[in-house]
């Protein structure tokens, strides 16, 4: 049972309807994290919109899928893994690409570098080498991307923290932890 309050979106007024609604029509339904984080106006306010421009990055909607597996796994965050796991498979990843990279493994240089550094700066509380950064440049990351990916990891984080800490209710098709350990 989840530990807060899920607002149901017919409730909801102001700026969190009409981000709800905006939820709602890129969705098809307002998931019950986006429900769950609701309480707070100016989470969901942050929530949407870094969705939005993350997901509008450099990156890829693919390449941020895989990310967010691979973190969802590390943290124990079923619902996030549930999630990210068909957004995936929508942005184009296949079924193994994203149990791979649920793992922190994939078949493309770029991809494994990608989810190589965003799993180190999980497990080192960001206290990465300078040798991490420069794996990604070598793997082809310049800046702007290197800056996105970290933008990712930490997007991941929060939702991550949302959905263990709360329990919030899956609504996604289940997906079974590895528990993967890079």
């Amino acid at each position: 049972m989840t530990r807060i309050t899920l607002i149901d979106p017919a409730d909801a007024t102001g700026q969190t309807a009409e981000q709800l609604a905006q939820i709602k029509a890129a969705f098809g339904m307002v998931p019950n994290m986006f429900k769950a984080v609701a309480n707070s106006p100016s989470a969901l306010a942050s929530l949407w919109g870094a969705f939005g421009a993350l997901g509008n990055g450099r990156l890829g909607a693919k390449l941020g899928e895989q990310v967010a597996v691979a973190i969802a796994d590390r943290n124990d965050c079923r619902y996030c893994l549930a999630a990210h796991t068909g957004l995936g498979r929508k942005a184009g990843a296949t079924a193994q690409e994203m149990a791979d990279a649920q793992a922190g493994r994939s078949a493309d240089p770029r991809t494994a570098a990608a989810l190589a550094f965003a799993l180190a700066v999980v497990d080192k509380r960001a206290g990465v080498p300078a040798s991490d950064v420069e794996s990604l440049r070598k793997a082809g990351f310049d800046d702007e991307e290197i800056v996105e990916l970290i933008a990712h990891v930490a997007l991941n984080l929060f939702t991550n923290y949302v959905n263990v800490a709360l329990d919030v209710p899956l609504d996604f098709p289940a997906v079974k932890l590895t528990r993967a350990t890079a």
